[in-house]
């Protein structure tokens, strides 16, 4: 009887200690869940820039500056598990704040893409911008949100949520608006990118996130061998200084085709200049939905673009010429060592009424949703 009590005894104090050891793996699993972290990242204009790093379960990593929201490093493991960066970018900030900087990986507005001759009507007041692109309004003008420094604060260890006051007239625009962005890093290895805004007059918005992708994480010098898919059955064709003419075209056949995947050098020589069009996405309303994807067949990563925005504007990085410096590791970036897959409303839509509307105004909530997934395959 005596035994009985004490095998019991002994199984209960076993039970108890091993109830413990799984509450304290649990926790132990808990906290390795997520990483989050802060450290500094320089100064500019007196005010203190802040690098964010998060990480999640899978082992993903982002990282993002409150100097213009800019992601400093993307880090996606390959098909063997390898983690690579496959994000442009430098190894500090004077790197970021150098004139030639082509808005690496930057949140982009007012108006994200170009209004011609930086000038727009709106409720009978005529509006000049800055013609910083050929005389052109490019990305926001000389000043754009790229180039301010948000106000950062972390929402949990998988988000952080940035914050920007656009003051009435700042870089020709009307009304004070005020914008807000937040990261988030899913488990599912996903980087999703939320944006809303208000303003107290009438204004154009089209915010965007300006990431220059290259998915086999610096071992191809180009992205020529990536493959592409567009759902898109249209695009809006652009004149010598890249302006939307006001019409659009059907892509079937032609080089604009990324209706099924296709590799990007295929027809690139075709495009004057290469790649730097919007699409008209085949979408079936202003939900979230999958529009687009990239292949690198060397690593096997796989990403895949959602978003509720009617446009997806593919750059194929035809203006990098391999002069940048303070570049990661010293790298060169050649070109076309990275395209973009900009989430957006057309480009010039204030000027062309036929295009989905950009205007915000008073009492009115703008937002926006894109998703950059990642995988394998």
């Amino acid at each position: 009887m005596n035994k009985i009590i004490l095998i019991a005894a002994a199984f209960s104090i076993f039970a108890c200690n091993d109830s413990k050891n799984s509450k304290t793996m649990e926790q132990n699993e808990t906290s390795k869940k997520y990483g989050f972290t802060e450290r500094p990242f320089g100064e500019v204009e007196g005010q203190t820039i802040t690098k964010y790093t998060i990480i999640n379960p899978a082992g993903m990593q982002v990282s993002i500056i409150n100097y213009g929201g800019t992601v400093t490093e993307l880090v996606v493991p390959d098909k063997g598990g390898n983690p690579g960066d496959v994000v442009l970018g430098y190894d500090s900030l004077s790197g970021y704040l150098q004139k030639e900087n082509p808005y690496f990986n930057a949140l982009i507005g007012r108006y994200g893409n170009r209004i011609a001759a930086g000038k727009f009507s709106l409720d009978g007041q005529n509006y000049t911008l800055a013609g910083n692109n050929n005389g052109n309004s490019l990305h926001g003008g000389n000043k754009g949100y790229d180039k301010v420094v948000w106000t950062a604060k972390k929402l949990s260890d998988s988000s952080l949520q940035l914050n920007y006051l656009s003051k009435d007239g700042e870089e020709g625009y009307p009304g004070n608006l005020n914008v807000q962005v937040v990261y988030t890093l899913t488990p599912d290895n996903e980087l999703k990118l939320e944006y809303t805004a208000t303003t107290d007059k009438a204004t154009p918005v089209n915010l965007t996130s300006h990431c220059y992708f290259n998915l086999s994480a610096g071992r191809d010098s180009t992205i020529l061998n990536h493959q592409l898919e567009i759902a898109a059955d249209k695009y809006t064709p652009v004149n010598a200084q890249l302006i939307p003419t006001g019409k659009t075209e059907d892509v079937k056949g032609g080089p604009m085709d990324f209706t099924t995947e296709k590799t990007i050098g295929r027809d690139i020589a075709q495009v004057q200049g290469g790649y730097d069009h919007n699409w008209v996405l085949n979408k079936s309303g202003n939900g979230l939905e999958r529009v687009a994807s990239l292949y690198e067949p060397n690593s096997g990563r796989y990403m895949e673009v959602l978003t509720t925005e009617p446009g997806l504007q593919f750059y194929s990085g035809n203006f990098l010429d391999g002069t940048l410096i303070n570049t990661k590791g010293g790298a060169r970036y050649p070109k076309h060592a990275a395209l973009c897959l900009e989430t957006q409303h057309f480009p010039d839509s204030p000027n062309q009424p036929s295009f989905p509307n950009t205007i915000l105004k008073p009492g009115e909530t703008y937002r926006q949703t894109t998703v950059y997934k990642f995988s394998t395959k």
